[in-house]
C-alpha cells in the first residue's frame, strides 16, 4: 500500500482522512448521548442537590473517557483491517 519509497498514495490519504473524521463524529455523538442520558435528569427536573451533583460529575468524567475509547478502538480497527505485507503466510490480492 505504500508507493514511492513510503509514501502513501492519494486513496489511502482520502481512506485515513474519511476514518479519522467517521471516528471523531461517531466518538461525539456517542458521548452526547451518554452525557446526555446520564446528566440529563439532573439538567431537566429538581433533584436533591447531592443527586445532581452526582449525576453531572459522573457524564462529564464518563463523556470525555467514551470519547476517547470510541476514536481509539476505530482508529486501531481500521489500522488492522488491512493486511500488513511483512506477515508471513498472508498473500496480496494481486497474487
Amino acid at each position: 500500500m505504500e508507493n514511492h519509497g513510503g509514501r502513501r498514495g492519494q486513496a489511502e490519504r482520502d481512506a485515513i482522512t474519511v476514518e479519522i473524521g467517521y471516528a471523531l463524529f461517531s466518538a461525539a455523538f456517542a458521548a452526547a448521548v451518554v452525557f446526555g442520558a446520564i446528566a440529563g435528569p439532573a439538567l431537566l427536573f429538581e433533584l436533591p442537590h447531592i443527586m445532581e451533583l452526582l449525576l453531572l460529575r459522573t457524564g462529564t468524567v464518563l463523556a470525555p473517557v467514551l470519547f476517547l475509547a470510541r476514536v481509539i478502538s476505530v482508529l486501531v480497527r481500521f489500522r488492522q483491517g488491512r493486511p500488513q505485507p511483512s506477515h508471513p503466510g498472508r498473500t496480496s490480492p494481486d497474487s
